[in-house]
């Protein structure tokens, strides 16, 4: 088995990407780059069984509406989110306040943040994806899934914040919690990477993103239930690990 990670930027040079072959107990790093285009990431989740994209892969249900109403002159669908209450189902998904419940983080708003230029990105490389290999399900039934790399390492028991950017302060944290991710997963063979992914939090990213769609594989991940299913075909859906680092190498899905 072969699970894909894609740490999504809206420029491709910040955009990484890593391959994790699986069998026998173990896993190994088969691949690893950045500066990722979207046709690589179109070839790569082709010979993939799995992908984990670290990217809203939608938006929220209440922004066409909203935005539909204001170019057309109509006040009622603007004023039905009227308010600080209103503004924030424009802004967060049904995944994200749900992400929020379960782990404390807030992931970043795909209509209101700097987010909203992958999440474009991301878009259209959903549908080259769907040119070349049918479309996927954005609530991760398919071969796709969005994932959130820091929620992950929290429900793995491991550092989540502090480790982006270029400063020294942040540079250590990524190598703790790299060398941590070593420790609790002696089974994964970073194949002469580590060295690398130390000094690149997009390259780290995407390996946690691969991880997580190992997660997805198996099952292991918190599923929309009835009240979520609906809001996550179409908004996109967050997969949480539910399982240790540990049962990640077992048995083939």
């Amino acid at each position: 088995m072969r699970t894909l990670g894609v740490d999504l930027a809206a420029a491709t040079r910040k955009t990484a990407a890593a391959v994790i072959e699986w069998g026998n107990g173990t896993a190994r790093l088969a691949h690893l780059a950045l500066d990722v285009g979207d046709e690589e990431i179109v070839r790569l989740f082709g010979a993939s069984d799995m992908t984990g994209i670290d990217c809203p892969v939608g938006w929220p249900d209440a922004f066409l509406p909203f935005l539909a109403g204001h170019l057309a002159f109509e006040p009622h669908p603007v004023l039905d989110y009227d308010g600080i209450e209103g503004r924030r189902l424009l802004a967060y998904r049904d995944t994200d306040r749900f992400v929020t419940a379960q782990t404390g983080l807030i992931p970043l708003s795909v209509s209101a943040d700097r987010l909203a230029h992958p999440a474009m990105r991301c878009a259209v490389i959903q549908a080259k994806i769907a040119r070349d290999h049918g479309p996927q399900a954005r609530d991760g039934s398919g071969r796709l899934a969005e994932v959130y790399p820091a929620a992950s390492l929290k429900s793995w028991g491991l550092l989540a914040r502090g480790y982006k950017g270029r400063g020294g302060a942040e540079t250590q944290r990524l190598a703790g919690v790299l060398d941590a991710l070593q420790q609790a997963a002696p089974w994964l063979d970073l194949a002469g990477h580590a060295d690398r992914m130390a000094g690149s939090d997009d390259m780290f990213d995407a390996l946690i993103a691969a991880l997580t769609a190992r997660a997805v594989a198996l099952g292991v991940t918190l599923r929309p239930d009835a009240a979520h299913a609906r809001a996550a075909r179409t908004e996109g859906w967050i997969h949480l690990p539910t399982g240790g680092l540990d049962g990640l190498p077992g048995t083939q899905p």
